[in-house]
């Protein structure tokens, strides 16, 4: 009677379909390869944001040695240094959204595992959702290295005209 009573409880057919340890196993190691993108997207994102604030950082000092009149040249670095922090902060805000969305994938895994409902395309979309964000942001981050570059190139070439 007891028994009947306990099985006929909602949610316990959901404690039966996840007591499976296998089951979860399953999704553990299906969680692994987004859980290790996430570390990478870290790392990532780790160097972007220092870039950032380098950037932002060296546009602050300018500015301020602007308004007491010492910038000199330093003033001419503003529009590319302006344009650097645009791609970093652009890459850097792709990366984050990208991080969220495979933290999506990840919580839909092991959604997955305790509903009947097929979330497989979901997933899918999700993961694709996460590339293309991940994609856009090193492409952002590529612009603002490739920026940086050619202002480095910029500035030598000056340097051998002058000199």
């Amino acid at each position: 009677m007891l028994f009947d009573l306990l099985v006929s409880l909602p949610g316990i057919d959901l404690i039966e379909r996840t007591s499976s340890s296998l089951r979860v196993q399953n999704v553990v190691q299906l969680s692994l390869a987004p859980a290790f993108l996430l570390a990478g997207i870290g790392a990532v994102m780790n160097v972007m944001t220092n870039r950032l604030i380098w950037v932002a950082n060296k546009i602050e000092r300018i500015l301020a040695a602007d308004e007491n009149d010492t910038a000199g040249d330093l003033v001419e670095e503003l529009p590319a240094l302006e344009q650097r922090r645009v791609y970093a902060q652009r890459a850097v805000m792709l990366s984050t959204a990208s991080a969220f969305t495979i933290s999506v994938v990840i919580m839909l895994l092991f959604i997955s595992a305790f509903v009947r409902t097929p979330l497989g395309t979901l997933v899918a979309v999700s993961w694709l959702v996460t590339m293309a964000l991940l994609m856009a942001g090193l492409a952002s981050f590529l612009l603002e290295t490739r920026t940086a570059a050619r202002r480095n190139h910029e500035r030598m070439m000056q340097r051998k005209r002058r000199g």
